[in-house]
């Protein structure tokens, strides 16, 4: 058995739920003021705020492919192609089951998935923190995800909710060791988004980290056979090798890994295949379907660019700077988990998404969002606020939470997230 198999045994969904309560009534608070405080703005500017949460920017193209399926896609004057094959299918079709089941429109079940998917969001979040670090810091470390400038997207009908759920758990059930319940979960997250590869560069690593461990716990120290060993004697050693319990405890133990990782990259690599066949653009269909909207993965080539054109002028070079400290900042949250022995599966998960949402050349306004499933960089944070007293960490969130709400609410009722 491996490190992360002999770990106490988790409890019961009862008894993990009371665990959890705190963190998830905090989060439902958070949300429930971003959501009152994007209202009010939105009155006062003469919008709509529940329009502004289901029915703009991304949250059209999904319920277009709930409606109509896939094969939609506007032409743009600069030669541009804008396809709907860009966008995963897990959200359109959670959509068009609640249709299926129930009155509400394709973009109502986009808000219901969305604000149900970040609840459990939260609660994988704080299981994870919570087995990592203890409750305290898995109450912070979801409140923290709830109060981030740009929460709001948990409310919204986008894909960020739902698919931070699936990592999030996917990566509690590897930390727990089970295998093929993190393969399907790594599964899901591939047919959500395209960062879904880093659930499954996650699962894959820690598997095989965890065979590597096991064969080196199951060597005996010094053990060897000698070419003089006769003949009974090695027949012997065999025969209770394959008696043992530890052997067959193992074998069990590698199916069981070897299952979850078969089962991870099914998700992703199935839908871009199936992109790739259907565009008749083989394999590499995808990555041209992301080029009509000018996305890619170019090293952050473009990203700096941008940054760097912020300082041709002094108001712009403000933003500029805000730019600088916002990435090096999540860098620095990076390497201080690498610096606090975060378990391996979080940071290969958190780089992965890291990495595609700072060196991709997509939309540079997305970049924050993007960043929003990568709640492993909360986390020491959520340790040094879990070890102030409650009454100077509930000032500290209490603030920013108001501060974040406002925020949420001016962004989405301004340029807000393509």
């Amino acid at each position: 058995m491996t490190d992360l198999e002999t770990r106490a045994a988790p409890p019961s969904r009862a008894g993990a739920l009371r665990r959890a309560a705190p963190a998830l009534l905090g989060y439902a608070a958070v949300r429930a003021l971003g959501l009152v405080a994007l209202a009010v703005w939105s009155a006062a500017r003469d919008k709509d705020a529940y329009t502004l949460l289901t029915a703009r920017w991304d949250a059209l193209w999904y319920t277009r492919v709930a409606e109509l399926g896939y094969g939609y896609e506007v032409r743009l004057a600069n030669g541009d192609v804008h396809s709907n094959l860009a966008f995963f299918p897990l959200l359109p079709w959670l959509e068009r089951l609640v249709t299926a089941v129930s009155p509400l429109s394709p973009a109502d079940g986009g808000f219901l998935v969305s604000l149900v998917a970040s609840l459990a969001a939260a609660w994988g979040i704080f299981a994870v923190a919570d087995h990592v670090y203890g409750r305290r810091a898995g109450v912070c470390a979801v409140l923290l995800w709830a109060v981030l400038p740009v929460g709001i997207v948990q409310s919204m009908a986008y894909s960020e909710s739902l698919f931070t759920a699936l990592a999030a758990w996917a990566l509690y059930a590897v930390l727990t060791g089970r295998w093929p319940v993190a393969g399907v979960l790594a599964l899901l997250a591939g047919l959500t988004r395209p960062v879904g590869m880093a659930v499954v560069a996650a699962v894959w690593v820690a598997a095989i980290a965890s065979v590597v461990r096991d064969r080196r716990a199951n060597e005996p120290d010094g053990a060897h056979i000698t070419p003089s060993a006769p003949a009974s004697a090695l027949t012997s050693s065999s025969a209770s090798l394959s008696a043992s319990p530890s052997v067959v405890a193992s074998a069990s133990a590698d199916a069981s890994r070897v299952l979850g990782m078969l089962l991870a990259p099914l998700g992703t690599a199935g839908y871009v295949l199936w992109v790739g066949h259907h565009t008749g653009k083989g394999p590499l269909g995808y990555l041209e379907v992301q080029a009509g909207w000018r996305n890619g993965f170019d090293g952050g080539y473009a990203f700096a660019r941008f940054v760097a054109e912020k300082f041709t002028s002094f108001p712009s070079a403000l933003a500029g700077v805000g730019l600088i400290a916002g990435v090096v900042s999540v860098v620095w949250l990076y390497l201080v988990g690498v610096r606090q022995r975060q378990p391996l599966p979080l940071l290969v998960y958190t780089g992965v998404v890291t990495a595609l949402a700072l060196c991709a050349s997509s939309y540079f306004g997305s970049k924050p969002r993007l960043l929003v499933p990568a709640f492993p960089l909360l986390l020491p944070l959520a340790l040094a606020l879990a070890r102030l007293r409650t009454r100077r960490s509930t000032v500290v969130l209490g603030s920013v939470a108001v501060a974040s709400a406002v925020y949420g609410a001016f962004w989405l009722n301004g340029s807000g997230p393509p």
